[in-house]
């Protein structure tokens, strides 16, 4: 199964994320590889996915590409240039075809805009994939993720899960008790609480991607 793979910022890991789980999937024999559709600023995302999905051409994985770093609809105003969402859904097919688990990553949050009308949830919404939610966790998070959660719903698309992401090292009381609190509040279960520099995946996220 394929999934696509947001955050409730920028800034939150998700291709941390993303390598750490094809990364997995590949140790297990699975033939797992990450896809960047749009990204903006420097290529590192969609270097690091294409290194962990067996050193894939980078232009395969990371099809569109903008030297700005800003969202993909103001780098496209910026570099005077257009994007064709349908070319971003045709990309995906084309890359996905002939291969195991595919995880898109998408760039930046949720409702990050791709051109005046679209939006990266209407790409997600396009290819149709359960999402994971990375978000980071701290002060704040819970408002983020449910305001995510409900979004992801009113595409009409399923959170197969959230991953709570832990970017410092000491932790306060929101760190310790979001992942307790989402679970109450929520039917979406949360796969894993990621600790700093942590380079394994809890069996909950393994299970979820190979359902």
């Amino acid at each position: 199964m394929n999934f696509f793979i947001t955050g409730t910022d920028t800034g939150v890991g998700k291709t941390h994320l993303t390598r750490l789980m094809i990364d997995s999937l590949r140790a297990l024999g699975c033939n797992a590889v990450g896809f960047k559709p749009v990204s903006c600023g420097d290529r590192a995302d969609g270097r690091i996915l294409a290194e962990v999905s067996g050193n894939l051409p980078l232009d395969d994985v990371n099809p569109l590409h903008f030297a700005s770093p800003v969202a993909p609809y103001v780098a496209a105003l910026l570099e005077n240039k257009s994007i064709d969402p349908a070319t971003l859904v045709e990309s995906y097919r084309n890359f996905s075809e002939g291969r195991g688990t595919v995880l898109v990553e998408g760039a930046g949050g949720w409702e990050v805009p791709i051109t005046e009308n679209y939006l990266i949830s209407d790409l997600a919404k396009d290819l149709g994939l359960p999402v994971i939610l990375v978000a980071a966790n701290r002060l704040g998070a819970l408002n983020h993720i449910l305001l995510t959660l409900a979004a992801i719903k009113a595409k009409g698309l399923t959170c197969a899960g959230i991953i709570l992401n832990q970017l410092e090292d000491e932790m306060d009381t929101p760190m310790i008790t979001n992942k307790g609190i989402l679970t109450s509040l929520t039917n979406t279960p949360v796969l894993d609480h990621i600790i700093h520099n942590q380079d394994f995946l809890s069996p909950e996220i393994m299970d979820v991607l190979m359902a």
